[in-house]
């Protein structure tokens, strides 16, 4: 295609094997050849921009050195895979990123033998390599073999927990593995805390650039730091500037660090520890996210997550807005909370952009708490502000509270604390997949005592959810909500406080009630329109709460109905279930009702437009329509009235 960067070298590259004939010179041009390929894909398929195009030089170094499949590099969150995909036989792919049926965002082991691990979520990629390092020592047989393993792991993510785990386990083991600590100042919001004071102090001021030029021009020094006593090239390497003594307390070796976009440090620092390393090593690269692209590198995200864009300008080609998203919608109502109630805080775990907080951070710091990549911190921190008199909402994805569920349950729960739990990214989220779709909040909430579980059925909706949950005291409270734009419905100039456990009743109907949780309501709604024309006018019901369920309301259901259908965007085990266990001990089945539950399927679900996900999912006003007709034993669609 003519708007396609020349890559005459980069052409010639099928898999890792072929840069092994390469001079160092040429590698470099490989990786210039690289940015460019991923730059440009990325402008047809938008998708995660800035995180790949800051590992360029180290992806094409990796792939140069180690013997990829049989050595596994472990890409930490791995959104920043796109250029390893592209020199790993995906090229030809490589536009067809988060489409349907096309390449994951992300690394997926069912995909290619290049990606040992798959990921999504930050912080597992040293855990991940520790196990591949053990397996390979007790003799474990996969067909690619067994060599060496490389976590490629970023500073935002080393903030989490379980990265400080698995260190500690590693160097306690001492096996062979090596971790590159991808530092660039940066995860998706600014990263907080010691942790990257740390990592800024270290190459604060001239040290750094004695540093790059020892690294350049006495590489024969590089295996020093390996050889006990060569006390002189070890201060050089790590002493200089303040040096990587956290680390080597962890039992690793520490170098750097580096310049992660000069091939000239990086070739011969990862020659060296592949011929030498004989325990766990770390390597402390400095790169600059959004790295050789103009628009990605002055962007504040650093071009972390972007839309169709042009290659020339950077301008994104995001589709018009007709509604407000939910996102935003939260982020709104809790400020305008805020500014009336001094007790109102909030706590997000490194998405204060994504979760809408962005604007309660502005207005007012000192109640808003980004803990960084901490889910677990982050719930025990809001029981706690909770326990100490505030009124914490703690703001996560669906995905991500999932590593905060212990805290949620032992913390939270158990104590009866009142946290506030904003749940984004419920349901089906697109192009990130599976990974990222919110399936399971509403069972795993909805299961534990105490809990109050809310679905926001549009965006007028959630501002009233959100006002309930700021005046509910009694306990902990969640409310969820998707990706996306609303439904484009009016908003209410005072949001009121929702009846705890109560629903509403949206049209009445006879025959058959149709009991929604969420945002379904919608396509619940055009499923009526089209049984309307075939003579079936549906009952409509939002039930708005999960737990405590609106008992009256679904019973009168019941009683009133020869069929009643739940429909959520929620797995097995969530609204629908609580709404069978009420009807069965009430004996409602032993009067013949007829029910379904109509919930994702058992399955998990690949990446697609949330409209073809839901497709999948046998969920869209079609598959409710054909789901009425079953249930009434009407059983072709046109073929007989009802």
């Amino acid at each position: 295609m003519p708007d396609r960067p020349k890559t005459p070298l980069l052409d010639q590259i099928t898999r890792p094997a072929d840069l092994k004939g390469l001079t160092d010179a040429q590698l470099v041009q490989v990786a210039h050849e690289l940015r460019q390929e991923t730059i440009s894909a990325v402008s047809v398929t938008g998708g995660h921009l800035g995180a790949g195009l800051g590992v360029v030089e180290l992806t094409t170094a990796l792939h140069a050195v180690f013997d990829t499949p049989r050595d596994k590099v472990i890409w930490d969150v791995s959104h920043q895979c796109y250029p390893h995909k592209i020199l790993t036989g995906r090229r030809d792919r490589i536009r067809t990123l988060r489409m349907k049926d096309g390449l994951s965002g992300f690394t997926k082991r069912s995909e290619s033998p290049y990606d040992p691990f798959g990921a999504a979520h930050s912080s597992t990629s040293i855990s991940a390599a520790l196990g591949f390092a053990v397996a390979r020592d007790l003799g474990g047989v996969i067909p690619e073999g067994n060599g060496d393993a490389i976590a490629v792991i970023g500073d935002g993510s080393m903030s989490a927990g379980m990265a400080f785990e698995a260190m500690n386990n590693a160097g306690h083991l001492g096996k062979r593995l090596f971790v590159i600590l991808n530092d660039n100042e940066m995860s998706i919001a600014p990263p907080v805390g010691a942790l990257s004071s740390y990592l800024s102090r270290l190459y604060a001021g001239e040290p750094f650039q004695e540093l790059k030029a020892a690294a350049k021009g006495a590489v024969s020094l590089l295996p020093e730091p390996f050889r006990e006593g060569a006390k002189r090239a070890k201060d050089m390497l790590k002493g200089m500037a303040v040096g990587g003594t956290m680390f080597e307390a962890l039992g690793f070796s520490y170098l750097g660090p580096i310049d992660g976009h000069d091939m000239d440090q990086l070739l011969p620092v990862l020659r060296t520890v592949k011929a030498r390393a004989t325990g766990p090593i770390l390597i402390h690269v400095l790169t600059k996210k959004g790295k050789g692209y103009g628009p990605a590198e002055r962007a504040r995200d650093k071009g972390h997550a972007t839309a169709k864009f042009d290659m020339v300008t950077g301008e994104q080609k995001k589709a018009p807005s007709n509604a407000p998203s939910y996102t935003s919608v939260f982020g709104n109502e809790l400020v305008k909370l805020a500014a009336k109630d001094d007790k109102i805080c909030a706590v997000t775990a490194a998405m204060p952009d994504g979760t809408g907080l962005s604007l309660m951070a502005e207005r007012y710091p000192s109640r808003c708490f980004d803990v960084g990549i901490a889910e677990q911190h982050g719930v025990t921190f809001a029981a706690a502000l909770a326990a100490g008199g505030m009124k914490p909402f703690c703001a996560m994805y669906s995905t991500f509270l999932q590593r905060g569920y212990d805290q949620v349950v032992h913390d939270v729960a158990i104590q009866r604390l009142p946290v506030r739990f904003a749940i984004d990214r419920a349901g089906l989220v697109g192009a990130d997949g599976a990974t990222h779709a919110g399936s399971f909040d509403i069972a795993f909430m909805a299961n534990l005592p105490g809990m109050v579980v809310m679905a926001a059925a549009d965006e007028a909706e959630l501002a009233h959810i959100v006002a309930t949950a700021a005046a509910y005291d009694d306990g902990p409270i969640a409310f969820r909500y998707p990706r996306g734009e609303g439904e484009g419905v009016d908003m209410p100039d005072t949001p009121e406080v929702l009846e705890i456990g109560k629903g509403r009743m949206i049209q009445a109907g006879k025959r058959v009630a149709l009991l929604s949780f969420g945002t379904r309501l919608g396509e619940v709604k055009k499923a009526a329109e089209a049984l309307a024309a075939k003579g079936i006018t549906p009952t409509i019901a939002d039930a708005r709460f999960a737990k405590p369920l609106d008992r009256d309301l679904i019973l009168q259901l019941a009683a009133d109905h020869e069929a009643l259908i739940t429909i959520e965007e929620g797995a097995v085990g969530g609204f629908g279930s609580h709404v069978a266990q009420l009807l069965a001990e009430e004996g409602v089945f032993d009067g013949g009702l007829k029910y379904r539950s109509m919930v994702l399927p058992d399955t998990f679900i690949d990446q697609a437009s949330p409209a073809d996900m839901y497709e999948v999912a046998a969920m869209n006003a079609p598959q409710i329509e054909a789901k009425v007709l079953e249930v009434l034993g009407v059983a072709t669609i046109g073929e007989k009235r009802a």
